[in-house]
């Protein structure tokens, strides 16, 4: 009796065998649960409806008189450091929550599915840069009920947006990687914090590097923050694009070429 040859890739399940086109549409598919959980449950909008207001009021007021002389004055400084902060600190909210769908076992149900392994975590992924996107304009509409009016214009305005907002999303990367490896939502948060907490309060967000003790004013300098929020003040302020945009991006792109791979490698692993 002759014996059937088979391949062994026939055997492997389906889901393992997606081709690039089926990732992506799985991976809308994901995102579009996203923001369906999103609708659902409209208390996980509070730290990116809230928070915008609640900081650009309270900082503006107790910074803007001693700073710079009055709270106009202050505006341009403050809204493109505000918003910096807001959308960064948001991005921690994907390893939080990518931990505990881990842990009640949803991306175990997703296992079960034909679509492409990595398809639950590109679409929450994908589903926060709504998150990014709402931070922003909320940061911007309070400051311009505040009567900042951005001299750069609204074309400079959209692009400073953009820019954030896809800096943010490189930076979730990071977060990603510790909700994957750790074994709590709320260590994921923490060690967040740990790391965003002095890279945001110790730049030029807030305050001009000048009045800081020049033994501080070398790492707010090489602070990935601070050449963020002086390339969105750039834009906002004087419509220019500048070097600090540059050292943006570069550094954007560097984060996700190291740790999509291995927040990949990490989930793949794990699921």
């Amino acid at each position: 009796m002759s014996q059937t040859t088979i391949n062994p890739a026939a055997r492997r399940p389906l889901k393992n065998r997606t081709s690039i086109g089926q990732s992506i549409r799985h991976s809308l598919t994901m995102a579009y649960r996203g923001l369906l959980k999103l609708r659902r449950t409209p208390e996980q909008l509070f730290d990116v409806t809230l928070q915008p207001i609640i900081f650009t009021l309270m900082f503006t007021y107790i910074f803007g008189g001693a700073i710079s002389g009055d709270v106009q004055s202050y505006l341009p400084v403050i809204i493109p450091g505000i918003l910096v902060q807001t959308v960064i600190t948001t991005s921690i909210v994907t390893g939080v929550q990518l931990r505990e769908d881990m842990d009640k076992g949803v991306f175990d149900r997703f296992k079960s599915l034909p679509i492409a392994r990595i398809a639950p975590l590109a679409g929450a992924l994908l589903a926060d840069t709504v998150r990014y996107t709402i931070a922003t304009v909320l940061t911007f509409a309070m400051g311009y009920l505040m009567g900042y009016l951005p001299e750069g214009g609204l074309a400079y305005v959209a692009i400073a947006a953009v820019i954030v907002i896809f800096c943010s999303w490189a930076i979730s990367w990071i977060f990603a990687f510790f909700g994957v490896i750790a074994r709590t939502a709320s260590s994921v948060q923490g060690i967040s914090m740990i790391i965003l907490f002095p890279l945001t309060f110790l730049s030029n967000a807030f305050v001009p590097v000048e009045t800081m003790p020049n033994w501080l004013q070398w790492f707010v300098n090489i602070n990935p923050v601070s050449h963020l929020v002086t390339a969105v003040r750039d834009l906002t302020n004087t419509g220019t694009v500048g070097w600090d945009l540059a050292i943006s991006l570069i550094g954007a792109a560097a984060i996700v070429a190291v740790f999509a791979p291995i927040t990949v490698r990490a989930y793949m692993r794990r699921t």
